[in-house]
């Protein structure tokens, strides 16, 4: 057994907070590239050259991507050979994520209620954590800031399993094509398939974690990805709304199994600005 004193987290998540920030994956930069190159659109090639010099930008002078910093998700693989001690579990993740704002100038925007006061908490806490116990005696940490900008244009839909493929393609690309300009594309759009209600929205935030230079490993989905990608990047939306055929950088889908009446599917949309950083202790 393992011990690991909770207070070793709070360096390591406040470092994930400020590095997720700041330097963009180079998955999207070589995806980034890649549209820009087949664009057909001058204005369209225009805009994903700006996007590319912000995130170089941003990298050289230790700047955030964006203004918006989003809400600190962390996404946590516990060993079940770990004995956690030194203190609260959660509060130290908390911790961590209000040093890191601070440290990094990043912006706060959690507020303490959702409808009355709202009210800013003015450390950007309390993140939304979620814990997985997986085999081993390491700790994996993911921080995934994520915008409202983008968030909010997601969605869910409880499908009946008689509208199979036609219904799960038709249904994402209208999220796309509702959401428009607003999400900042180029997005990436993350796909839960399956599961019930709640889960399949965990499982669409969780496929954005997948990086866009790895193929889904089942074939089946590889191309309903393939698939749905090019129906949306036909939508004609474009780079921050402007036109052209770059409104998408990728399509990730993830899926599980779910109860004989059902076919949940949850639509997570992510900005150009996919920021997401992991460590392991």
């Amino acid at each position: 057994m393992r011990k690991i004193n909770v207070q070793e987290l709070i360096p390591a998540v406040k470092k994930l907070c400020i590095e997720a920030n700041y330097y963009i994956g180079n998955d999207i930069i070589t995806k980034l590239q890649e549209m820009a190159a087949r664009e057909k659109s001058a204005t369209a090639r225009e805009v994903l050259a700006i996007l590319l010099k912000n995130h170089q930008l941003a990298a050289q002078n230790m700047m955030p991507l964006c203004q918006d910093t989003g809400t600190a998700v962390i996404f946590v693989e516990l060993g079940q050979e770990i004995h956690l001690t030194g203190g609260d579990f959660t509060e130290a993740l908390n911790e961590g994520v209000r040093q890191g704002y601070e440290a990094g100038y990043l912006r706060k925007s959690i507020v303490n209620d959702p409808v009355f006061d709202r009210i800013n908490t003015r450390d950007n806490t309390p993140a939304i954590i979620y814990m997985e116990i997986v085999p081993g005696n390491e700790i994996r940490i993911t921080v995934a800031p994520k915008g409202a900008g983008a968030e909010n244009m997601s969605d869910l839909k409880m499908l009946k399993p008689a509208d199979g493929i036609e219904g799960v393609i038709n249904f994402v690309v209208d999220v796309v094509s509702r959401a428009g300009s607003n999400p900042c594309p180029p997005v990436i759009v993350g796909v839960g398939l399956g599961g019930n209600f709640e889960y399949s929205a965990l499982l669409a935030k969780k496929a954005l974690l997948r990086p866009l230079n790895q193929t889904n490993p089942i074939a089946k989905w590889a191309k309903l990805e393939a698939d749905i990608l090019k129906k949306i990047n036909n939508l004609g939306i474009g780079p921050q709304g402007l036109g052209g055929r770059t409104t998408a950088l990728g399509v990730n889908i993830q899926a599980e199994p779910c109860h004989i009446a059902s076919l949940p599917v949850a639509v997570n949309i992510q900005c150009h600005a996919a920021r997401c950083k992991s460590l392991v202790l």
